[in-house]
């Protein structure tokens, strides 16, 4: 091995270390693993057992007191993402805490048709949130019945 290669391995292992060393300090920051599910309050009065069904798949990890914690969910940085999707997530609109009003819930129909909801990042790590051309109709079909639309506002 020559010497330049050699300085190029130990350049390489003090980076790594260097990074490592940093995921593990970043794992001291308690900021993310908060991973609670308050109490559901009320749902809202759904149109059909369907349109709560899709919304549960694609929408209730983030919309919901009902959040599935993925096990990256406690790993920083990625935790922190996660808190940060869930925390704005429910305090735009919170299908366990109907008691409240949320004046973006009439465009939750709108959002899923886009492809905007949910976003390509959830769909990415959940499958199961990636609905088929029909079955995104019809959730956002039913979230318009359930939720209003921004025209009848």
């Amino acid at each position: 091995m020559t010497l330049r290669m050699r300085r190029i391995l130990k350049g390489v292992l003090v980076v790594l270390g260097c990074l490592v060393g940093l995921f593990l300090v970043l794992q001291l920051i308690p900021y993310g693993r908060t991973h609670s599910n308050p109490p559901s309050i009320a749902e809202p009065p759904w149109d059909s057992p369907r349109t709560r069904e899709l919304a549960v798949r694609a929408c209730y990890d983030c919309h919901s007191n009902h959040t599935q914690w993925p096990w990256y969910a406690n790993v920083a940085p990625m935790s922190w993402a996660v808190q940060f999707d869930v925390e704005t997530g429910r305090s735009v609109l919170n299908f366990s805490e109907w008691d409240r009003s949320y004046t973006r819930a009439p465009y939750s129909g709108r959002r899923t048709l886009d492809g905007n909801m949910p976003p390509y990042k959830y769909r990415m790590a959940h499958p199961e949130a990636d609905l088929t051309p029909q079955e995104t109709l019809e959730l956002a079909r039913g979230l318009d019945l359930t939720l209003g639309t921004p025209a009848e506002r």
